[in-house]
């Protein structure tokens, strides 16, 4: 799985990391950092995001 956040639109809220189940997600001092080995593509990361800054491919 990839997820890739667009950090021209990220605000880095953390909304995101909260809701990962698998915390793939880590929230660096100017960044989310995605563990691709940990995400199990459910997608909440993305539903979740208030400015539409994350994308899930699979």
């Amino acid at each position: 799985m990839t997820v890739l956040i667009n950090r021209n639109k990220c605000g880095y809220c953390g909304a995101c990391v909260a809701v990962c189940p698998t915390m793939a997600l880590d929230l660096k001092e100017v960044w989310i950092d995605a563990d691709e080995n940990l995400c199990n593509n459910c997608s909440t990361c993305k539903k979740v995001c208030p400015v539409g800054a994350i994308e899930v491919q699979r």
